[in-house]
């Protein structure tokens, strides 16, 4: 049994030519192909704007209704498990159904928004669904820098619903976000000799869930990033500690899974350092034992570097990273149990021109308290002499509990479930408040079915949850608002 004979079947089987086409963020001029060559397939107007946004257009079955507006975008976090011998660039998604899932073969599954372009395209594709004029809207590197979002054209749009396809539990609509911006700290360091009679080793992070940085930051996941340095620091404050090489995490919007060192210490300290990680491991695992029960710090002797980096920058990275701010900096007043504002230590990457780059992003509903955070981030690495810049950021999007589609979604789902369903606002960032600088007018709300662990190798989908999902957008489709 595959995906394909999932029901429903054309949700499933689009998701399937997904999974097939590599879609990575940046990369997606494979996959807007597709969607054109698919719009041709069944004689459906399509326009692609500068930037690389789709939007195909399908004439209503029932004229009466307004027009609305589907929304996904077509990029794909690209994780894998360290070892798994995968190209995203070249190589499909593998799935496999686990029990009452779908999840990839050790790396990411895209339904992080694979299943709301798939939806779209079922949609399309139907000729026995009622529903007024449609304007399904396919948008570009959402994942890592919201560009298509930030670059949509003011007169690409003409509906004034919005329906965006990109939260992860069926059952909930989202009519609030976060929104975001990103702090890159850099730290210049000197290649020096390698000093004689030290025993030099390797220690890797790893076996932690990982997770995105907006929706799961709450949860207090493991960050690998931090584990490495509180190991490295308690070190340096012992030993001659010499770093040679640093590396962890990768993405912005996720939660760093794994992360490595190579070091040294004078051969008369080489005993100490696995009694120290030892003395370690225990309070980490103690620590994530509820979260991430399978974390792993391992130490293993290493081949001589060909250099190391110099003292003052050493000292100065492992203090900046103890001292930076990771995780939930303040919770909302106005939604019980919305993360207001958080941090996300993300990566560090030893890059040429002997740089080392920490790329770090903070999240809030409140602009004040964002700007404040990523200030915050700021002044730790300034203080250790590192040049600090931020990105643009982009917008919260502010809910709206008057909104005419909210209302309308509530009553739908009441009548296919007799259940209410829960309104809330995410903590992550959705396209949706980029779309309402360029569409003031649009009433928008935004669901999806349930999607886990997204932004990592473990990463699944719920099967009954599509279903039930796509029941409620069919319903939710033939009862929008006459024109």
């Amino acid at each position: 049994m595959t995906i394909k004979d999932l029901n429903p079947a054309l949700v499933w089987n689009y998701f399937y030519e997904i999974c097939q086409i590599p879609h990575p963020s940046k990369k997606e001029e494979r996959i807007t192909a597709y969607l054109i060559d698919f719009a041709k397939k069944h004689g459906l107007n399509a326009k692609k704007d500068k930037i690389g946004n789709v939007l195909i257009t399908k004439e209503a079955t029932n004229t009466n209704l307004a027009t609305v507006i589907l929304q996904s975008h077509v990029d794909m976090v690209c994780e894998k498990n360290t070892g798994t011998i995968h190209d995203f660039d070249k190589d499909p998604i593998e799935t496999i159904i686990d029990g009452e899932w779908v999840r990839a073969n050790e790396t990411t599954l895209g339904a992080d928004n694979g299943v709301g372009v798939a939806a779209q395209l079922a949609i399309l594709a139907s000729n026995d669904i009622e529903h007024g004029k449609l304007e399904c809207l396919f948008t570009i590197d959402e994942e890592t820098g919201l560009t298509g979002a930030f670059a949509l054209e003011k007169d690409f749009l003409t509906g004034n619903y919005l329906i965006n396809l990109d939260t992860e539990e069926e059952g909930e609509f989202y009519i609030g976000c976060a929104g975001g911006k990103g702090t890159v700290a850099t730290f210049s360091y000197k290649k020096e000799d390698i000093p004689s009679n030290y025993f030099w080793f390797k220690i890797k992070v790893g076996g932690l869930n990982g997770g995105h940085s907006g929706s799961d930051i709450h949860i207090g996941l493991g960050n690998a990033n931090k584990i490495l340095n509180r190991y490295l620091w308690t070190i340096s404050k012992k030993y001659k500690l010499v770093i040679a090489e640093i590396d962890g995490g990768n993405l912005h919007n996720a939660i760093a899974r794994e992360a490595y060192t190579i070091a040294g210490v004078p051969y008369a300290d080489k005993e100490f350092v696995a009694v120290e990680l030892n003395y370690l491991i225990p309070q980490i695992e103690d620590e994530l034992k509820k979260v991430d029960p399978n974390v792993k710090l391992t130490i293993e002797s290493t081949e001589k570097p060909s250099f190391i980096i110099d003292q003052k920058t050493s000292e100065n990275l492992l203090n900046a990273i103890y001292a930076c701010p990771h995780g939930v900096l303040s919770m909302s007043h106005d939604i019980p149990g919305l993360v207001e504002t958080s941090t996300n230590l993300a990566s560090i990457k030893m890059k040429e021109g002997n740089t080392i780059v920490i790329s770090t992003s903070q999240r809030s509903s409140s602009e004040s308290r964002k700007i404040d955070a990523a200030n915050m981030v700021n002044a730790v690495f300034t203080l250790a002499g590192a040049k600090v810049v931020h990105g643009e950021g982009y917008p919260g999007w502010k809910p709206n509990a008057e909104s005419k589609i909210l209302g309308i979604a509530i009553e739908c789902y009441k009548k296919l479930y007799n259940k209410q369903p829960e309104v809330k606002a995410i903590h992550a960032g959705l396209e949706c408040g980029l779309f309402l600088e360029k569409y003031p007018n649009l009433d928008m709300i935004s669901c999806g079915p349930t999607i886990k662990e997204a932004h990592s190798p473990a990463e699944k989908v719920n099967i009954p949850s599509v279903s039930a999902w796509w029941a409620f957008l069919l319903e939710f489709l033939k009862n929008i608002p006459v024109k």
